[in-house]
């Protein structure tokens, strides 16, 4: 008899799990690029191992209208990932986080046009708010902060608007399961990235030490390998809503993984603005028209 996990269980460690992921990062000497690259090199090498010894056939006749949709949210991915990495190196891993958790207010926002959703009054003060919250992470024009900084904040904005179009093409996808889905997402980010990666600067793995070459093959089979099976295992058995609660826990800990592990400091400004996007972003998740996300 198969021992059944809870679903809550897998998607809370997930969401641990992601929530470190920049406490790694920030280990590897590598160029975002190629981090990214290696990322989805060992994570697909993983979730494609899993599917040769589980037998499970990705059925290409069933999905071969989709497969476009899921190149081009394969691209995005990666493109995503390079700018989050980016993100990290110029400003703290709580500052990264929260700009990428813009991504939700950008969906909010283009969902009426692809979708003819309409914005309610509820959607326009989560925007309002959460875009207050944005300002204040800035650091409000304090010349202490830097240009680094707000180079880190505008790398993490220009992640979630990548992540944000991979949230958007999901919605079209609808034949494919999730595990063959991120398996064929991350070979065409695999495509993306080659070429990226040879034209700014080459292959330096090789250069790594051990520190970094772990702190790699973590962020590659475990933070996207392993969770991210286990992250949409969890979501077919969960409600829309539920895994939008528990979602938030990866911003949480990555900002508590910044303040106490990394000695990363947040001034009181900034941490209100992380509480008004993160909290108004939540509040427009588990609105009662919210509809589930299939993805």
């Amino acid at each position: 008899m198969k021992r059944k996990f809870d679903p809550r269980i897998m998607l809370i460690l997930s969401m641990t799990v992601f929530g470190t992921i920049g406490l790694f990062v920030k280990s590897i000497p590598l160029a975002s690029g190629e981090i990214a690259l290696w990322r989805a090199v060992l994570a697909a090498a993983l979730i494609g191992i899993f599917l040769l010894v589980t037998k499970q056939k990705i059925p290409f006749k069933k999905i071969k209208k989709e497969i476009p949709l899921l190149l081009i949210s394969g691209c995005a991915i990666g493109i995503n990932w390079i700018f989050l990495f980016e993100a990290y190196k110029y400003t703290t891993v709580s500052t990264a986080t929260l700009s990428y958790y813009f991504a939700p207010v950008i969906v909010t926002l283009v969902c009426p046009i692809l979708f003819k959703e309409k914005m309610g009054a509820k959607q326009w003060i989560c925007f309002a708010m959460s875009t207050i919250g944005l300002v204040l992470i800035t650091g409000l024009g304090d010349t202490a902060e830097g240009s680094n900084h707000l180079l880190g904040i505008l790398f993490g904005l220009l992640a979630a608007l990548f992540y944000a179009t991979v949230i958007l093409l999901n919605k079209f996808i609808k034949n494919v399961e999730g595990i063959h889905r991120t398996f064929l997402q991350f070979l065409a980010a695999i495509v993306t990235l080659i070429p990226y990666v040879i034209f700014t600067g080459g292959i330096n793995i090789t250069s790594l030490d051990a520190k970094g070459t772990v702190c790699l093959l973590i962020v590659g089979l475990i933070h996207t390998g392993i969770t991210y099976c286990m992250y949409f295992s969890s979501l077919k058995e969960l409600t829309g809503q539920k895994a939008a609660i528990l979602s938030y826990i990866d911003p949480l800990v990555a900002v508590l993984i910044s303040v106490f592990v990394l000695g990363e400091k947040m001034t009181v400004l900034q941490i209100i603005g992380g509480a008004l996007i993160l909290g108004f972003t939540l509040w427009n998740e588990i609105t009662p028209k919210n509809k589930k996300d299939a993805s």
